[in-house]
């Protein structure tokens, strides 16, 4: 729970048929068995990706059906273009996913953790982060060029990527002006994994310097579920109050837990 302190984030084949011999019978021939005979699809995996059909290669596919044809894995071995010795970059992108559990720790894992896997290391930890701050910045423009409150589901997904993925509590102010516009975000608190302290001078001084006419809050609960506590609660009430003095509007208060993100305006908390 938060507390929030107020003050004024081998193919194994028998190829050969066995012959069996009986004293005083003929000799039966028995029909070749064959063990743990690997798929096609297994067999094509142990060859690097160079060496697939054309139709079965992660790019190729994704240009010819989409991103949203491929798995996971396919996507990721898209990100590394090659794989380790006797593996190809599908295998290494399987490893990575058994090895994080999902998508969203892998994209939240330390630069250290992220090398722990062979294969890995600061190059492809720099271009994964690339990506996601691309990503990132790319809602940014869609949000600075519309009205907000008419995209809900891009402000979401814009703040699973800027607070998704922090380690440590982190508490961010969308400033926004009269036609409720995005102006700036701004980080403006920082705390641990469970705890940060917000001060509600600070919020309205920053709200002020944008000149915004509202404000959306946002914070994230690493090791939580986004439902608001009594602290976050109380928090967003002094915010309100604190703002209201100076004519600034709040419109809504999020919490983000990994993919997972609570509004207090859709659940009516505020």
């Amino acid at each position: 729970m938060t507390r929030w302190r107020i003050i004024p984030e081998t193919q194994a084949r028998w190829a050969a048929p066995l012959i069996v011999s009986v004293r005083n019978r003929p000799q039966r021939r028995i029909a070749p068995v064959t063990l743990n005979q690997p798929s096609h699809h297994d067999s094509v995996d142990a060859m690097a990706i160079t060496d697939w059909p054309l139709e079965q290669r992660p790019r190729e596919r994704l240009i010819r059906h989409g991103p949203a044809a491929l798995s996971h894995a396919e996507l990721l071995a898209v990100f590394l273009r090659v794989g380790v010795a006797g593996k190809s970059a599908v295998d290494l992108a399987r490893d990575m996913l058994t090895h994080f559990g999902s998508l969203n720790r892998l994209f939240s894992a330390s630069l250290v953790d992220f090398s722990a896997l062979n294969g890995l290391g600061p190059a492809k930890f720099a271009q994964l982060q690339a990506v996601l701050e691309l990503a990132r910045r790319a809602l940014a423009e869609e949000l600075e060029a519309g009205v907000l409150l008419d995209s809900p589901q891009a402000v979401k997904q814009f703040l699973r990527l800027l607070l998704g993925r922090k380690a440590h509590e982190s508490f961010a102010v969308l400033f926004l002006d009269v036609k409720n516009q995005l102006i700036a975000t701004e980080e403006l608190f920082r705390g641990t994994l469970t705890h940060a302290s917000v001060y509600p001078r600070e919020v309205v001084k920053a709200a002020l310097a944008h000149n915004a006419a509202a404000i959306m809050l946002a914070h994230n609960h690493p090791s939580g579920s986004p439902q608001p506590s009594a602290a976050d609660h109380a928090l967003t009430s002094t915010l309100k109050q604190a703002l209201a003095l100076v004519d600034i509007r709040v419109l809504d208060h999020f919490i983000v837990a990994g993919h997972r993100v609570h509004s207090f305006a859709e659940h009516g908390q505020l």
